[in-house]
């Protein structure tokens, strides 16, 4: 319930974002939100009352929100005016298309269609006040029988953690207005679910005076660096075309890896991870016999924030990753239980305060090494820009969003009825994703999520078949 960013004076206003210009902060991403009107309400979702409920919020609470950019040599700033605000963009369209034709273009992920266009993702160091840091499609059916809601926002002031909710507050504002609970002239709410939370920690705030007495006892081959014009090529796999593979584990499915976890005393999520990096590799054999001598890496993103004693109005995390690597062939040959262990153990490597700190210690180096790079002209017009997944010929990188409050989003006519992430064609990308039936019984406003079926998205080259695979097969969507 807490205001984060307090009234100002009239005038200019700078919020710290990041001092970290690693690549995966400066991309947009985007969601699909997809509602049913089910009682048949003629004010389903009104655009003005989205459009309001989102402004009130915005101006009240996340006044960096209506800012611009500015790249500060290795720092990036939300620059905004008290006074003039660059309001989140937000259009409308109307289709006459039946609501299952929509849920399909939702669930195909279809961006042209139902997310807003945005600048390029990459920040640029020329400032540009209309940059817009959120911007929101809504798309409704002439038929009234729902409608999605298409988002797109910044990653370096907003991760998963702080995304959803900031949602759900925008449609507790929506709420509000629409029951006649604030005036809709108001443009000061107090009161919202989740405290305002967003922007990335200072690395060099998580840092101590004795870390620099830190032996160099830990190695980092989550990162590598690369020229600006091979970044978005390390993310492809020898040039394949990439396709999204969906996953859907039933409850009932997730208590017999849950028990086989228990056996071999891992975590739900080391065990799951071990399962399919060891069906990913052995299908790559099957195809590609002659990939087996090569590197095979699995990687994971920690949210070290309590475990470095950052404050809470923070985003969760200054992201660092934990790795480790093993050849194609013997991941494909290794026991599961041996391996979920192998997984459990790279995981719980980022327990350790030394381990974290040696990280952030890496980071800081290697952008000290690309800012000179930029100052000494070797790289003209451009950054190195620091990779977060590393070459190599199998890749999965895992990420989680199962405890998010995604489907807590109710603007006052129910949860949605699916959400979609957006499609990443990263080689070996894969993210746990929650279903509609986490957020069942549970009170609105709360954070908590209920036992449920849940889906990965799990990107691999096209010549991949699942199907093949009896594990991957039996959880096919």
């Amino acid at each position: 319930m807490t205001n984060l960013i307090e009234p100002d004076t009239a005038g200019e206003h700078r919020f710290p974002v990041t001092n970290n210009l690693s690549y995966m902060y400066q991309l947009y991403c985007s969601y699909i939100l997809l509602f049913k009107n089910n009682d048949a309400c003629v004010d389903f979702m009104s655009a003005g009352i989205l459009q309001q409920g989102l402004q009130m919020l915005v101006r009240s609470h996340y006044r960096p929100v209506a800012g611009w950019y500015e790249v500060c040599g290795d720092k990036i700033e939300s620059v905004y005016d008290d006074q003039t605000f660059n309001d989140p963009p937000f259009s409308k369209q109307e289709l006459c298309i039946g609501f299952d034709e929509l849920a399909k273009h939702v669930n195909d992920s279809n961006e042209t269609l139902l997310v807003p266009d945005a600048p390029t993702g990459l920040i640029s160091k020329e400032t540009r006040k209309d940059l817009p840091m959120f911007l929101v499609k809504a798309t409704y059916l002439s038929s009234n029988e729902g409608m999605a809601l298409g988002v797109k926002y910044h990653h370096s002031l907003f991760d998963g953690a702080s995304f959803w909710p900031f949602m759900n507050n925008w449609a507790y504002v929506c709420k509000t207005i629409a029951h006649g609970q604030e005036a809709p002239s108001s443009s000061n709410i107090v009161d919202i679910p989740f405290p305002p939370v967003f922007g990335f920690p200072d690395l060099e705030g998580t840092q101590k005076e004795e870390d620099a007495h830190i032996p160099h006892q830990f190695t980092h081959p989550e990162y590598e660096l690369v020229t600006p014009e091979n970044c978005f090529k390390e993310f492809q796999a020898c040039g394949d075309t990439m396709k999204e593979i969906r996953m859907r584990i039933e409850v009932a499915e997730q208590h017999e890896i849950r028990a086989s976890a228990k056996i071999a005393g891992v975590s739900f999520i080391s065990m799951l991870s071990a399962l399919l990096w060891k069906e990913v590799n052995r299908l790559r054999l099957m195809v590609k016999p002659g990939v087996g001598s090569e590197r095979s890496l699995y990687t994971c993103t920690v949210n070290p924030r309590a475990a470095l004693g950052l404050p809470a109005n923070l985003c969760a995390s200054p992201v660092l990753n934990s790795a480790v690597t093993r050849s194609v062939a013997e991941i494909a040959q290794f026991e599961t239980n041996d391996l979920a262990v192998l997984v459990n153990q790279t995981i719980d490597q980022c327990n350790s305060t030394d381990y974290l700190r040696s990280s952030i210690r890496f980071l800081l180096a290697q952008r000290a090494r690309e800012l000179d790079d930029e100052r000494n002209g070797r790289v003209p017009d451009k950054k190195v820009m620091l990779v977060y997944i590393c070459p190599a010929a199998v890749k999965c990188t895992v990420s989680s969003s199962r405890t998010f409050p995604i489907y807590h989003t109710d603007f006052g006519f129910g949860p949605p009825a699916y959400v979609r992430p957006p499609y990443l064609p990263f080689d070996g990308c894969w993210r746990i994703w929650p279903t509609p039936g986490s957020a069942a019984g549970v009170a609105p406003g709360s954070a908590a999520v209920k036992e449920a079926p849940i889906e990965i998205y799990l990107t691999q080259p096209e010549y991949i078949d699942p199907a093949e695979s009896p594990l991957l097969s039996r959880f096919l969507v």
